[in-house]
């Protein structure tokens, strides 16, 4: 109406503006009702062939089964595993990361384990702008220097599993410190983890050995060990070396004279090789088998049942992807399209893991309890928790 009360014509444009905005909420409602019916493409980015196959696969059946637990479905949505064998080759990396996000066009990207192929797929993730979940490789960078809004850890950092182990070597009264591991990237972050947390407390490493990676002769290194004696020593190895190494030790009538320390990979999934050898091997990590809560043994039953095998922490890191992905989106309904809302949504998640509870530092790398082990009787016995909700300090990660 205008001022006289009279009625006045819409114009043109706004009479055509209602079923225009009618039009676009319905395209909109189409839109959202056809995602809804479209899977969630997962893309794995793991070994299932070569040395690292076991750990692929023990990744790829943690996450199926915690989607499992989710009805198979994430946020309402069905489910496409789509994936590619990293081989642990990172001459590879950049071309299978693009099979993946170019070619199969997935939403998600888990993986991988190696941390070379890691370093590759982390900057084919900040350039495709695809969330990056990665479940294994520890290296320091991804949640550093390389971080970003769309790359998450749900495994660790080589830091978190070694400078625990300082503060626990100060408190047992060791001052003189010898440390050896392979001279490749996580080998040296692990060392320098250690050291950190064991001059913090008082210690001092006297010397510091490398060994070329993948090299398992030790015998000029446990002799070095043997003359300098120091009041322990502290590894990096994984695998076939951590068990060679364990053995040597034992075999050269170190054990039991000079206490032997490690990040926990020194004793995971290596202790049946090792046999006697490994008793009394000190390791810090971020989950144990024997962990006695609820969340950790519904887990291993379930994970047993179905896969016919024990869960390993491999197993666990790959479960708490799994559950990252459902949490997600669920609080986003699905939608993967509004990508901001859903890094959002995974940015703030709370994983109530078998390893405990742990959410997302700023870097978006775990803030998780490291737990002291002691082999007994072939077993990694949770000792104690040698460092509560403990965050990597990312240095370098300047997250916009």
């Amino acid at each position: 109406m205008n001022k006289n009360n009279k009625l006045v014509p819409a114009h043109p444009i706004l009479s055509q503006l209602k079923p225009l905005a009618l039009a676009l909420g319905a395209v909109a409602a189409l839109m959202g009702t056809a995602q809804a019916q479209e899977p969630v493409k997962v893309g794995m980015l793991l070994p299932y062939t070569g040395t690292y196959a076991a750990l692929g696969e023990a990744i790829t059946n943690g996450m199926n089964l915690a989607i499992e637990q989710k009805g198979g479905q994430l946020g309402g949505r069905p489910v496409q595993i789509v994936t590619v064998d990293s081989e642990a080759n990172a001459g590879k990396a950049v071309q299978n990361m693009q099979k993946l996000i170019s070619g199969a066009k997935v939403d998600v990207v888990i993986g991988p384990v190696h941390s070379g192929v890691g370093m590759a797929a982390v900057k084919v993730a900040r350039q495709s702008g695809v969330p990056l979940i990665i479940t294994n490789a520890g290296f320091n960078a991804a949640t550093g220097p390389l971080c970003a809004p769309n790359i998450f850890r749900t495994s660790f950092t080589s830091w978190q599993t070694a400078y625990p182990m300082g503060k626990v070597a100060a408190e047992r009264g060791y001052k003189n410190v010898v440390t050896v591991a392979w001279r490749y990237g996580f080998g040296t972050e692990s060392v320098e983890g250690f050291k950190q947390g064991f001059e913090e407390a008082g210690g001092k490493v006297s010397k510091e050995i490398y060994v070329a990676f993948p090299d398992v002769e030790f015998q000029s290194q446990l002799t070095e060990i043997a003359a300098a004696r120091p009041d322990a020593v502290f590894v990096f190895f994984a695998g076939g070396g951590a068990a060679k190494f364990v053995q040597d030790y034992a075999a050269a009538g170190l054990q039991g004279r000079i206490p032997l320390l490690g990040s926990g990979f020194l004793t995971e999934g290596t202790l049946l090789a090792q046999g006697a050898a490994a008793e009394g091997v000190l390791t810090t990590l971020h989950y144990a088998d024997s962990l006695d809560t609820p969340q950790n043994n519904s887990f291993r039953s379930e994970y047993r049942q179905k896969f016919g095998k024990e869960a390993d922490i491999y197993a666990v890191q790959g479960y708490d992807a799994g559950l990252l992905l459902a949490q997600s989106l669920e609080q986003v309904g699905g939608n993967t399209r509004d990508r901001d809302a859903w890094l959002a949504a995974m940015a703030q998640a709370k994983i109530d893991s078998p390893r405990g509870e742990w959410s997302f530092s700023k870097a978006q790398n775990p803030v998780q309890n490291i737990y002291l082990r002691e082999v007994r009787d072939g077993t990694n016995v949770v000792v104690s928790t040698a460092a509560e909700a403990l965050a990597d300090p990312a240095t370098g990660c300047k997250m916009p």
